[in-house]
Protein backbone atom coordinates (compact mmCIF):
# COMPACT_ATOMS: atom_id res chain seq x y z
CA UNK A 1 0.00 0.00 0.00
CA UNK A 2 2.62 2.34 0.90
CA UNK A 3 4.82 2.09 -2.41
CA UNK A 4 1.60 2.86 -4.40
CA UNK A 5 0.81 5.72 -2.04
CA UNK A 6 4.42 7.05 -2.64
CA UNK A 7 4.21 6.62 -6.93
CA UNK A 8 1.24 8.66 -6.65
CA UNK A 9 3.46 11.51 -4.11
CA UNK A 10 5.48 11.27 -6.86
CA UNK A 11 3.22 12.00 -9.75
CA UNK A 12 1.69 14.86 -7.98
CA UNK A 13 5.13 16.52 -7.22
CA UNK A 14 5.93 16.09 -11.34
CA UNK A 15 2.68 17.64 -12.08
CA UNK A 16 3.02 20.38 -10.11
CA UNK A 17 6.64 21.19 -11.08
CA UNK A 18 5.65 21.20 -14.67
CA UNK A 19 2.75 23.55 -13.98
CA UNK A 20 5.39 25.85 -12.39
CA UNK A 21 7.81 25.72 -15.18
CA UNK A 22 4.97 26.66 -17.53
CA UNK A 23 3.93 29.47 -15.34
CA UNK A 24 7.03 30.37 -15.44
CA UNK A 25 7.89 29.64 -18.90
CA UNK A 26 4.74 30.70 -20.84
CA UNK A 27 6.60 30.61 -24.46
CA UNK A 28 6.92 27.35 -26.39
CA UNK A 29 10.18 28.91 -27.03
CA UNK A 30 11.80 27.95 -23.64
CA UNK A 31 9.72 25.61 -22.43
CA UNK A 32 7.92 22.63 -24.21
CA UNK A 33 6.22 19.52 -23.49
CA UNK A 34 7.24 17.20 -26.09
CA UNK A 35 5.18 14.36 -24.99
CA UNK A 36 1.58 15.62 -24.41
CA UNK A 37 -0.16 11.67 -24.34
CA UNK A 38 2.51 11.14 -21.54
CA UNK A 39 1.66 14.17 -19.31
CA UNK A 40 -2.14 13.53 -19.83
CA UNK A 41 -1.71 9.76 -18.63
CA UNK A 42 0.23 11.35 -15.54
CA UNK A 43 -2.59 13.70 -15.11
CA UNK A 44 -5.52 10.93 -15.25
CA UNK A 45 -3.05 8.89 -12.98
CA UNK A 46 -3.11 11.53 -10.48
CA UNK A 47 -6.72 12.14 -10.25
CA UNK A 48 -8.30 8.56 -10.40
CA UNK A 49 -7.74 6.22 -7.69
CA UNK A 50 -8.14 3.19 -10.52
CA UNK A 51 -5.86 4.69 -13.01
CA UNK A 52 -3.23 2.43 -13.85
CA UNK A 53 0.81 3.71 -14.11
CA UNK A 54 1.63 5.61 -16.97
CA UNK A 55 3.05 3.81 -19.80
CA UNK A 56 5.61 6.45 -20.46
CA UNK A 57 7.66 9.42 -18.71
CA UNK A 58 6.51 13.04 -19.67
CA UNK A 59 9.59 14.52 -21.64
CA UNK A 60 9.70 18.11 -22.40
CA UNK A 61 12.58 20.78 -23.77
CA UNK A 62 13.75 23.91 -21.43
CA UNK A 63 15.76 26.03 -23.68
CA UNK A 64 17.96 28.96 -21.86
CA UNK A 65 20.14 31.76 -22.50
CA UNK A 66 23.07 32.39 -20.60
CA UNK A 67 23.77 35.42 -18.85
CA UNK A 68 27.46 36.37 -20.97
CA UNK A 69 28.53 39.39 -22.30
CA UNK A 70 28.75 37.76 -25.67
CA UNK A 71 26.25 35.35 -25.54
CA UNK A 72 23.71 36.64 -28.08
CA UNK A 73 23.69 33.47 -30.79
CA UNK A 74 24.08 31.05 -27.33
CA UNK A 75 21.58 28.82 -27.15
CA UNK A 76 21.64 25.58 -25.13
CA UNK A 77 18.61 22.96 -25.18
CA UNK A 78 18.38 20.67 -22.27
CA UNK A 79 15.77 17.56 -23.43
CA UNK A 80 14.48 16.76 -20.29
CA UNK A 81 12.71 13.36 -18.77
CA UNK A 82 10.94 12.25 -15.73
CA UNK A 83 11.45 8.93 -14.87
CA UNK A 84 8.25 7.43 -13.06
CA UNK A 85 9.78 7.16 -9.35
CA UNK A 86 11.35 11.41 -10.03
CA UNK A 87 11.90 13.11 -7.64
CA UNK A 88 13.11 10.11 -5.72
CA UNK A 89 15.69 9.53 -8.68
CA UNK A 90 17.33 11.97 -10.65
CA UNK A 91 15.71 13.49 -13.96
CA UNK A 92 17.08 12.36 -17.35
CA UNK A 93 18.74 15.59 -18.52
CA UNK A 94 21.08 16.22 -22.00
CA UNK A 95 22.19 19.05 -22.28
CA UNK A 96 22.83 20.03 -26.35
CA UNK A 97 23.92 22.89 -28.19
CA UNK A 98 25.30 23.80 -31.68
CA UNK A 99 28.45 25.12 -30.50
CA UNK A 100 29.82 22.21 -28.31
CA UNK A 101 31.52 19.70 -29.84
CA UNK A 102 30.76 16.05 -28.94
CA UNK A 103 33.70 15.82 -26.23
CA UNK A 104 32.79 18.97 -24.22
CA UNK A 105 28.61 18.19 -24.61
CA UNK A 106 29.74 14.95 -22.83
CA UNK A 107 31.60 16.68 -20.26
CA UNK A 108 28.86 19.37 -19.41
CA UNK A 109 26.05 16.63 -19.18
CA UNK A 110 28.29 14.81 -16.85
CA UNK A 111 29.47 17.70 -14.71
CA UNK A 112 25.48 18.58 -14.35
CA UNK A 113 24.66 15.10 -13.41
CA UNK A 114 27.48 14.88 -10.28
CA UNK A 115 25.85 18.30 -9.63
CA UNK A 116 22.48 17.26 -9.16
CA UNK A 117 23.70 13.69 -7.45
CA UNK A 118 25.07 16.40 -5.16
CA UNK A 119 22.54 18.78 -4.36
CA UNK A 120 19.13 17.42 -5.50
CA UNK A 121 18.71 14.08 -4.32
CA UNK A 122 14.84 13.59 -3.39
CA UNK A 123 13.91 17.05 -4.27
CA UNK A 124 12.40 18.31 -7.20
CA UNK A 125 15.09 20.19 -8.96
CA UNK A 126 14.32 21.05 -12.65
CA UNK A 127 15.25 25.01 -11.79
CA UNK A 128 18.09 24.17 -9.91
CA UNK A 129 19.31 22.22 -13.12
CA UNK A 130 18.60 24.87 -15.17
CA UNK A 131 20.11 27.86 -13.11
CA UNK A 132 23.22 25.44 -13.11
CA UNK A 133 22.86 25.45 -17.13
CA UNK A 134 22.53 29.14 -17.64
CA UNK A 135 25.26 29.98 -15.04
CA UNK A 136 27.95 27.11 -16.06
CA UNK A 137 26.90 25.82 -19.90
CA UNK A 138 28.62 28.76 -21.48
CA UNK A 139 32.13 27.58 -19.91
CA UNK A 140 32.22 24.27 -21.63
CA UNK A 141 31.98 25.45 -25.09
CA UNK A 142 36.08 27.00 -25.04
CA UNK A 143 36.86 24.43 -22.20
CA UNK A 144 38.88 22.24 -24.33
CA UNK A 145 40.19 24.72 -26.78
CA UNK A 146 43.00 25.80 -24.62
CA UNK A 147 43.54 22.16 -23.40
CA UNK A 148 43.99 21.09 -27.27
CA UNK A 149 47.04 23.00 -27.65
CA UNK A 150 48.57 19.53 -29.21
CA UNK A 151 46.39 19.65 -32.32
CA UNK A 152 48.98 21.96 -33.90
CA UNK A 153 46.43 22.62 -36.65
CA UNK A 154 45.67 26.18 -35.42
CA UNK A 155 42.22 27.01 -36.37
CA UNK A 156 42.22 24.96 -39.25
CA UNK A 157 38.31 23.97 -39.05
CA UNK A 158 37.84 20.24 -37.72
CA UNK A 159 34.77 18.10 -39.25
CA UNK A 160 32.20 18.83 -37.48
CA UNK A 161 30.42 15.48 -35.82
CA UNK A 162 27.03 15.63 -37.95
CA UNK A 163 23.79 14.11 -36.61
CA UNK A 164 21.46 11.99 -38.74
CA UNK A 165 17.77 12.17 -37.41
CA UNK A 166 14.55 10.08 -38.28
CA UNK A 167 11.24 12.29 -36.72
CA UNK A 168 8.49 9.76 -36.69
CA UNK A 169 5.72 12.04 -36.24
CA UNK A 170 2.04 10.90 -35.02
CA UNK A 171 -1.47 13.39 -35.74
CA UNK A 172 -5.18 12.82 -35.24
CA UNK A 173 -5.61 13.54 -38.69
CA UNK A 174 -4.08 14.72 -41.54
CA UNK A 175 -6.52 15.44 -44.66
CA UNK A 176 -6.21 18.97 -45.43
CA UNK A 177 -4.24 19.01 -48.99
CA UNK A 178 -2.45 22.18 -48.03
CA UNK A 179 -0.92 20.98 -45.36
CA UNK A 180 -0.31 17.46 -47.20
CA UNK A 181 1.43 19.64 -50.03
CA UNK A 182 3.66 21.63 -47.52
CA UNK A 183 5.03 18.30 -45.51
CA UNK A 184 6.18 17.31 -49.32
CA UNK A 185 7.38 20.31 -50.55
CA UNK A 186 9.28 21.45 -46.92
CA UNK A 187 10.89 17.61 -46.51
CA UNK A 188 12.09 18.52 -50.72
CA UNK A 189 13.68 21.51 -49.60
CA UNK A 190 15.04 20.41 -46.54
CA UNK A 191 16.50 17.34 -48.46
CA UNK A 192 14.39 14.97 -46.21
CA UNK A 193 13.26 11.44 -47.22
CA UNK A 194 10.72 9.11 -45.40
CA UNK A 195 6.89 9.22 -45.74
CA UNK A 196 3.52 10.90 -45.37
CA UNK A 197 0.57 8.87 -44.25
CA UNK A 198 -2.59 10.69 -44.71
CA UNK A 199 -5.76 9.77 -43.40
CA UNK A 200 -7.01 9.33 -39.23
CA UNK A 201 -4.56 8.69 -37.81
CA UNK A 202 -2.07 10.84 -39.67
CA UNK A 203 1.57 9.60 -39.53
CA UNK A 204 4.95 11.38 -40.60
CA UNK A 205 8.00 9.74 -40.96
CA UNK A 206 11.25 12.10 -42.40
CA UNK A 207 14.69 11.65 -41.56
CA UNK A 208 17.87 13.81 -42.62
CA UNK A 209 20.47 15.91 -41.33
CA UNK A 210 19.33 16.50 -37.59
CA UNK A 211 19.22 20.77 -37.84
CA UNK A 212 16.70 19.45 -41.16
CA UNK A 213 14.80 17.74 -39.12
CA UNK A 214 14.36 20.36 -36.54
CA UNK A 215 13.30 22.85 -39.21
CA UNK A 216 10.83 20.48 -40.72
CA UNK A 217 9.09 19.86 -37.19
CA UNK A 218 8.82 23.60 -36.23
CA UNK A 219 7.58 24.57 -39.26
CA UNK A 220 4.76 21.74 -39.09
CA UNK A 221 4.05 21.78 -35.71
CA UNK A 222 3.22 25.66 -36.05
CA UNK A 223 0.34 24.52 -38.62
CA UNK A 224 -2.85 24.27 -36.90
CA UNK A 225 -3.24 20.69 -35.51
CA UNK A 226 -6.00 18.82 -33.79
CA UNK A 227 -2.76 16.62 -31.63
CA UNK A 228 0.77 16.30 -33.56
CA UNK A 229 3.44 15.42 -31.45
CA UNK A 230 7.11 13.61 -32.25
CA UNK A 231 5.78 9.59 -31.33
CA UNK A 232 10.11 8.70 -31.39
CA UNK A 233 13.53 10.03 -32.72
CA UNK A 234 16.55 8.22 -33.61
CA UNK A 235 19.56 9.91 -33.60
CA UNK A 236 22.49 8.32 -34.96
CA UNK A 237 25.80 10.55 -34.80
CA UNK A 238 27.88 10.75 -38.41
CA UNK A 239 31.55 10.89 -38.27
CA UNK A 240 32.93 13.71 -40.33
CA UNK A 241 28.97 13.67 -41.70
CA UNK A 242 29.48 13.83 -45.55
CA UNK A 243 26.85 13.52 -48.29
CA UNK A 244 27.72 9.36 -48.82
CA UNK A 245 27.11 9.17 -44.83
CA UNK A 246 23.93 10.14 -44.83
CA UNK A 247 22.53 8.45 -47.57
CA UNK A 248 23.75 5.83 -45.98
CA UNK A 249 21.46 6.19 -43.16
CA UNK A 250 18.63 6.58 -45.31
CA UNK A 251 15.49 4.36 -44.63
CA UNK A 252 13.87 6.01 -47.73
CA UNK A 253 14.96 7.08 -50.98
CA UNK A 254 12.64 10.32 -51.16
CA UNK A 255 9.68 11.44 -49.39
CA UNK A 256 6.54 10.42 -50.43
CA UNK A 257 2.66 10.11 -49.71
CA UNK A 258 1.47 6.72 -49.26
CA UNK A 259 -2.12 6.20 -49.13
CA UNK A 260 -2.79 2.41 -47.15
CA UNK A 261 -6.48 2.89 -48.26
CA UNK A 262 -8.67 1.13 -46.44
CA UNK A 263 -11.37 -0.50 -48.67
CA UNK A 264 -15.42 0.18 -47.16
CA UNK A 265 -17.68 2.74 -45.07
CA UNK A 266 -14.59 4.36 -43.21
CA UNK A 267 -13.15 5.10 -46.41
CA UNK A 268 -10.87 7.60 -44.69
CA UNK A 269 -9.06 5.17 -42.26
CA UNK A 270 -5.96 3.85 -43.35
CA UNK A 271 -5.43 0.10 -43.44
CA UNK A 272 -3.06 -0.23 -40.68
CA UNK A 273 -1.42 -4.08 -41.53
CA UNK A 274 -0.53 -2.53 -45.12
CA UNK A 275 1.37 0.11 -42.98
CA UNK A 276 2.63 -2.69 -40.87
CA UNK A 277 4.13 -4.29 -43.67
CA UNK A 278 5.63 -1.52 -45.37
CA UNK A 279 7.20 -0.35 -42.50
CA UNK A 280 8.84 -4.16 -42.09
CA UNK A 281 9.72 -3.63 -45.56
CA UNK A 282 12.09 -0.57 -45.03
CA UNK A 283 13.00 -2.29 -41.74
CA UNK A 284 11.14 -0.27 -39.15
CA UNK A 285 8.57 -2.97 -37.93
CA UNK A 286 9.64 -2.01 -34.63
CA UNK A 287 8.08 1.71 -34.98
CA UNK A 288 4.63 0.32 -35.43
CA UNK A 289 4.46 -1.18 -31.78
CA UNK A 290 5.21 2.76 -30.42
CA UNK A 291 2.21 4.35 -33.02
CA UNK A 292 -0.33 2.02 -31.70
CA UNK A 293 0.83 0.20 -28.68
CA UNK A 294 0.33 -3.47 -30.41
CA UNK A 295 2.39 -5.78 -32.46
CA UNK A 296 1.91 -6.00 -36.15
CA UNK A 297 0.13 -8.20 -37.72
Amino acid sequence: QTTEMTNREEAEIQISELDLLSSMFPYEEEFVVTDQVALAELKHYVENESAEMPSSKVQFTLNVKPEVSNASMMDFSMACALPFKYPTVLPEINVRSALLSRSQQIHLNSDLKTYLMKNCSGEPCMLSAREWVKDHAAAYIDKELSSSSSKTTSNAPQPEDTTFTRLWIYSHHIYNKQKRKNIIDWAKELSLSGFCMPGKPGVVCVEGLQSSCEEFWSRVRKLTWKRILIRHREDVSLEGGGHAEIQKQRKFSTLEEKCFDAHGARGNHMDLGQLYRFLEEKGCADIFQMYFGVEGQ
